[in-house]
């Protein structure tokens, strides 16, 4: 016990008092730790409801082993406990002081008792000290463990401790009670409850055992079904034969097995059940290829495949591999490969919707690859949720990549395929090299090409010299490749010399009065010779960074400005006089046009009409977003008036126009699209006012792809990462849009307005990435604010509202412009419940509105 101190005693009460708790906290904690961690380590096991989890003889041997354990630590502690005396608190807090005043109080003088000074000079000492004891604080004690606790158990089940509070129930330790012998009585009576809890993948839900009735359950392969005794022990025992394991202890309180084969689970005794139980195995993913590779103008591959599984798809990949028994070993291949390994790339997977079955198109570019145009096989490989792979027959073919139609471009991609294929055929490519470059003058058009071959020649003949490395190879490679492209793309005289080429043939099949089909082909090239002309002008403009804006000229000397749309809309009235027959009209269109052309010149930073390249992409994307939701509209009108055929006739109340307004007969009153130009495109209606059927929505939907796949080619941004993210946005939009086609052509109209949605929400994406990349662009090339502040004065949206700044597609005006937006939104959710509500409107119509809902 901790003796108070006397009112005589020189030392205060309060630091006394509280170095003596101190001291006594010191010894408490130093000897019972081990009770404390083991006490601890139990509540925390009882309060997680372990108990519950294993069989009653094993709660039975870990409660005796933790008491044992508690029992001993606790005889180990009283027996080195002491409590702290007097003298020694009264050393621990003298000891704390300069001088050990508290000693010097307490002492008596020895020597000097009859000198009155000595004494005076005691004395003076003694009240000095006790100035120092009055003002001594109290000894902090020292609580530190680490030399007697080195692992740090005490901090392991303080841990446990906490952690089972927090997920663990206070009121789990009382089950321990039901555990004892003759804890149940009999009045009681034993009872049980168990679950069945298929595999979290199947998305099926957990059956309350009890409740089933039937005699046969069917459940999925893998499910666990989990089984509680309640009541005397032994009173219940379980027999199964459907997870292929020996019940150890029939009589457990609780079991948890998983279902792996079909069997029979039995429980004896009181409230005896049984049930025979079979199973639906989990079939592995199957997948295959759905049609030929195709290949793209810029040269990627576009290979579709099919999959399927029970429970959905998770991941795919496809391994590319060269086929050395189909390989023509010839030339530069006849020398063995280099080792390479095989091509992995992970398959694309459906971003929204059902993975269970579903078509999908992987799009890679492997133009460079040295595997291009060579033959391999194709190995795709699907997984489904329990890691079980499915794989298709390998598939072979020649690696798809871009072609070179130019003799000499072709040359140099074989003799790069060739130095890929293996170092040892360096000294031949060189040499091959070496004759394709003796006369200049007859076999390269551009002088520029000419001597970047003969660098590349003399890099390759020096570093061959020296033995070739990897990554010399690899840089004579690039090098390669970029001649190639100069060689087949050209310059701007090779671009223009294509688009006169393109004129002079349409104009010959015009005079030779050439078929429908033959003139659309002709078309189709001027379109691409004057798209390629485009780019290599602004590419040209770019380079002599020519920062004045000159428009064409006209004949009466007014600036002439022509945007691209302009341009298309021009070969448009050409084609469409040519069908017609007009020719003579015709041909002097096609000669305005070869004259604007050749007397064209785009400007860096801005186009015709003062915008940008990067503006003209975003308007371009604007439009086609404003056509792809125009076109679902349509498609939403066909769904609801399949199920409502008054609208056929006349208004209804439940049927919209296109144009958002009441139903007025097929025709609504409106149009989809981009207006009235659209519908020229696609033919004027008969004045029966007959719709168009789900095949001219689907021809609409395919002249919106090509349109997107066009504007893809010369987006701006490349290289980016904003601008990288647009693409592949803009990648995902172009194949929602081949599924809504499918979709329209085979009268799938709910599946080809999903498709439309994802569409449009990648073009959104694509759009806020491109307007990103342009608006970092912009801030690298200051100087054009007060040009792009004019041009935004006069731009703005469909609604009438002020487009955003920097191309982006943003504005800072509201939508609604003053309505509340909350409530509005919440009026649109409100009324597709009420419409989901109704049990009389037509299945299709509900099970798409219920697809709103899971949406939004």
């Amino acid at each position: 016990m901790i003796r108070l101190p006397q009112r005589s005693d020189p030392v205060p009460r309060l630091p006394l008092w509280l170095t003596g708790f101190g001291m006594l906290a010191e010894r408490l904690l130093r000897r019972f730790w081990p009770v404390l961690s083991v006490v601890m380590l139990t509540l925390a096991a009882l309060i997680l409801g372990l108990q519950d989890l294993v069989a009653v003889e094993w709660v039975w041997t870990a409660g005796a082993v933790a008491l044992l354990a508690a029992v001993g630590a606790l005889i180990w502690g009283l027996r080195g406990f002491r409590w702290p005396r007097r003298a020694e608190i009264l050393a621990r807090l003298d000891a704390s002081l300069p001088g050990r005043p508290i000693q010097a109080v307490l002492d008596d003088q020895g020597i000097g008792g009859d000198d009155p000074a000595s004494v005076a000079l005691w004395r003076a000492h003694q009240a000095r000290m006790a100035e120092r004891v009055r003002a001594a604080p109290p000894v902090k004690p020292d609580l530190r463990l680490a030399d007697r606790d080195p692992f740090a158990l005490r901090y392991t089940a303080l841990l446990a401790l906490v952690v089972a509070l927090l997920f663990g129930s206070i009121w789990r330790v009382g089950s321990v009670a039901d555990m004892t012998p003759g804890a149940a009585t009999a009045a009681q009576g034993p009872t049980w409850e168990g679950w069945i809890e298929p595999p979290r993948y199947t998305g099926l839900p957990t059956l309350y055992l009890a409740d089933q009735d039937a005699e046969v359950l069917t459940v999925p392969q893998g499910s666990r079904i989990t089984l509680h005794f309640y009541g005397e022990v032994g009173a219940l025992s379980l027999a199964e034969t459907v997870s292929g394991q020996t019940v150890a202890a029939p009589e457990a309180p609780q079991h948890g097995f998983d279902v792996t084969r079909a069997g029979e689970i039995r429980i004896d005794g009181p409230g005896a059940r049984g049930w025979e139980v079979d199973i639906v195995a989990d079939s592995p993913p199957q997948i295959a290829v759905a049609g030929e590779a195709e290949t793209d103008a810029s040269g990627r591959m576009s290979l579709p495949f099919a999959a399927s599984d029970d429970y959905g798809v998770v991941s795919g990949k496809a391994v590319i591999a060269l086929d050395m028994d189909a390989l023509d070993r010839r030339h530069g291949l006849a020398a063995d490969p280099e080792p390479r390994e095989p091509v992995t790339v992970d398959l694309p997977m459906p971003i929204a919707g059902d993975r269970a079955e579903f078509q999908e198109t992987l799009i890679e570019d492997f133009s460079q690859h040295p595997w291009a145009h060579l033959p391999v096989t194709v190995s795709l490989t699907a997984r489904d949720a329990a890691d079980q792979p499915g794989q298709a027959p390998d598939h072979t073919m020649s690696l798809p990549a871009r072609r070179f139609f130019d003799p000499l471009a072709a040359a140099v991609i074989e003799q790069r395929r060739d130095l890929l294929w293996t170092r040892e055929n360096a000294p031949r490519v060189a040499q091959i090299l070496r004759a394709i470059s003796h006369r200049p003058d007859e076999v390269f058009r551009s002088e520029t090409a000419y001597l970047r071959l003969r660098v590349t020649l003399r890099r390759l003949e020096t570093f061959t010299e020296f033995g070739l490395t990897t990554g010399q190879r690899d840089e004579i490679a690039q090098a390669l490749w970029d001649l190639a492209l100069l060689l087949e793309d050209g310059t701007l005289s090779d671009a223009l010399e294509r688009l006169r080429r393109a004129q002079e043939r349409l104009a010959e099949a015009m005079k030779n009065g050439a078929s429908d089909d033959e003139i659309a082909e002709l078309m189709q090239e001027l379109r691409e010779a004057t798209d390629d002309y485009l780019q290599q002008l602004s590419r040209q403009a770019q380079q002599q960074g020519d920062q004045t804006d000159q428009p064409q000229q006209g004949q009466n000397g007014e600036s002439m400005q022509m945007t691209q749309d302009d341009l298309q809309r021009m070969m448009d009235r050409i084609q469409e006089l040519m069908e017609q027959g007009r020719m003579a009209e015709a041909q002097q269109a096609l000669e305005e046009f070869q004259q604007m052309m050749e007397n064209m010149r785009v400007t860096q930073g801005q186009g015709q009409n003062g915008q940008s390249e990067g503006q003209r992409a975003m308007e371009g994307l604007a439009e086609t977003l404003r056509d792809q939701q125009g076109l679902s509209d349509e498609a939403f009108r066909d769904l609801q008036e399949q199920f409502n055929p008054n609208a056929r006739s006349g208004q209804s109340q439940q049927n919209e126009g296109r144009d958002g307004g009441e139903g007025r007969g097929q025709q609504h009153d409106g149009q989809g699209g981009r207006g009235q130009g659209q519908g020229e495109r696609q033919g004027q209606q008969g004045e029966g006012g007959e719709q168009p059927g789900e095949g001219e929505l689907a021809d609409r939907q395919q002249a919106l792809r090509d349109e997107l796949r066009r504007q893809q080619q010369g987006l701006p941004g490349q290289g980016t990462p904003e601008g990288d993210s647009a693409r592949e946005a803009l990648d995902r939009a172009g194949r929602a849009m081949d599924g809504a086609e499918d979709a329209l052509r085979q009268d799938d109209l709910p599946g080809a307005i999903d498709r439309q949605a994802e569409a449009m929400e990648a073009l959104r994406e694509g759009m806020r990435a491109l307007g990103e990349a342009l608006a970092q662009q912009e801030q690298q090339q200051p100087g054009q604010g007060m040009q792009d502040s004019d041009r935004r004065a006069d731009s703005r949206d469909p609604l009438g509202r002020n487009q955003g700044s920097r191309g982006s597609i943003g504005t800072d005006e509201n939508l609604l412009q003053g309505e509340d937006v909350y409530r509005r939104a919440q009026e649109l959710l409100d009324e597709i419940r009420r419409r989901s509500g109704q049990g009389e409107r037509p299945d299709l119509e509900l099970e798409y509105l219920r697809r709103l809902l899971d949406r939004f």
